[in-house]
């Protein structure tokens, strides 16, 4: 597998990605009732033999139907020890037929990998067969599972709720599912033939489910009630892509909606309490293809399809870097892992990349410090340009 400029290339487009819970994907329930419990909300997988694992992140995607060569696959990469990129020899790579994985959810309390293929949706387990040694993790497709997707068509939005209770998909054919997870008792479902679902996200206390489509305003729903409590609407000429919640640090919740009007990609935020329209920043020049919130709610990522990569400060919109032509083509997921400080990209172009973004204490000192370069280089050119009145005053 290619190393390619900064990125890992594995063999086929990668539609789809997601970094692991590996505390939970390692302590899954012993299949033995003799054996000792596990507890499953450690920060960490815990061995006094081995070390923990590094993190690691699924990818899927592939050529599609045909005979064009390129396969169709699941791969699980590990993060390098220089943490700089993912390793080339994937930990598992899993052949998925005929059929491309086109989105992805992996659930966040271990119970595996929801994949969309254009026919429906598959349920994949993971299996740690001889506790955490890294070339023993591996998936089996769960046939049982999920014959509620199993037959819907293309499914363009896939997502687990934060505690993982709850499943949504919105389907091209513009049909979205909400489930109570895993019994998939239904929680709401609304059909719409006109409007395809193009994304929706859950509020990190899993009362809210905002939903985007290919037109019309962003709907939220409230999942208590199972009824909708607004429909945020456009201003002229917008085209709403991307949704995504996030805790803020006063402990309230925002939502950030991304569109494009014209030229310019932005970011609209919104109050998730009344639900109001609170900014809204033009961002880049390029249409968005990809966006993420980070898990602690200072950072926002786009990705665009020209394959490049900004970061932002998620308070005041300021960038804070920014790849340009991090990858050759279309920037299809962006995912930050789950202490915010590395941004995992993926692109038709086979690769995923791993951007280093830094601690938030780093992110601090560094702003500081440009303030003290900006004050020491305003002090010297004060200096510069009294630099005889200054001689005297020293001399006398």
């Amino acid at each position: 597998m290619a190393r390619r400029g900064g990125g890992q290339t594995y063999g086929f487009p990668i539609y789809c990605a997601s970094w692991l819970p590996l505390a939970h994907i390692f302590l899954r329930p012993p299949s033995s009732e003799d054996d000792a419990p596990v507890d499953a909300d450690a920060d960490a997988p815990k061995s006094s033999d081995s070390p923990a694992p590094p993190p690691m992140a699924a990818l899927g995607g592939g050529g599609g139907e045909g005979r064009s060569g390129v396969p169709n696959a699941l791969v699980v990469a590990a993060l390098d020890p220089a943490g700089e990129a993912l390793d080339p020899e994937p930990v598992l790579r899993m052949g998925t037929e005929e059929q491309v994985p086109y989105r992805m959810a992996v659930h966040p309390r271990g119970d595996g990998v929801l994949c969309a293929f254009p026919n429906g949706c598959r349920l994949f387990r993971w299996e740690s067969l001889e506790g955490e040694r890294l070339h023993n993790l591996s998936l089996r497709a769960d046939h049982e599972a999920l014959t509620e997707l199993s037959d819907v068509g293309l499914q363009l939005a896939v997502s687990f709720s934060g505690e993982g209770s709850i499943l949504a998909t919105g389907g091209e054919d513009g049909h979205l599912r909400v489930f109570k997870w895993p019994s998939m008792d239904s929680v709401l479902e609304e059909p719409d033939s006109k409007t395809s679902v193009k994304d929706l996200n859950f509020s990190p206390d899993e009362h809210f489910l905002a939903v985007n489509r290919s037109s019309g305003p962003c709907r939220v729903w409230d999942l208590k009630s199972s009824e909708a409590v607004a429909n945020l609407p456009r201003e002229a000429g917008e085209i709403f892509g991307f949704c995504r919640f996030s805790n803020q640090t006063d402990s309230s919740q925002i939502l950030f909606v991304t569109a494009m009007q014209g030229d310019y990609g932005k970011i609209i935020s919104w109050n998730t309490t009344s639900w109001t329209r609170i900014g809204s920043n033009k961002i880049t020049r390029e249409a968005i293809s990809a966006f993420a919130v980070s898990p602690d709610g200072t950072l926002i990522a786009i990705g665009t399809i020209e394959g490049s990569i900004l970061v932002l400060s998620s308070k005041n919109m300021r960038v804070l870097v920014t790849v340009k032509k991090a990858h050759l083509g279309i920037i299809t997921t962006l995912a930050f892992s789950q202490d915010s400080r590395i941004l995992l990209s993926t692109s038709f172009d086979s690769t995923a990349r791993v951007t280093s973004i830094g601690s938030p204490k780093s992110r601090g000192i560094s702003i500081w410090s440009m303030i003290l370069v900006v004050l020491l280089a305003i002090l010297a050119y004060y200096c510069m340009q009294h630099r005889e009145d200054l001689l005297s005053r020293l001399l006398h």
